[in-house]
């Protein structure tokens, strides 16, 4: 079977369909693009330390502030 992901209480899987893949290389290479979407490897990161709301919050503010100078022109983009 393949990996499952919980969302909310409830669990879902990665399916791959064999029948379009000719070998397992193609199989494999899907998969790991459908792991990397789905995004399970950045939650389970996340969980793993706890991090304050009011950090959080913080870092929101700085990034909001960051958008707007580089929006006036203050700061060079990319």
């Amino acid at each position: 079977m393949l990996p499952l992901k919980k969302y909310q209480g409830g669990i879902k899987m990665l399916i791959i369909d064999s029948k379009d893949c000719e070998n397992i290389d193609k199989a494999l290479k899907k998969y790991k693009k459908k792991f990397e979407k789905s995004k399970v490897l950045l939650q389970l990161r996340e969980r793993q330390s706890f991090t304050k709301p009011s950090v959080k919050r913080r870092g929101q503010v700085l990034k909001a502030i960051y958008k707007q100078k580089i929006a006036s022109g203050q700061i060079e983009g990319y």
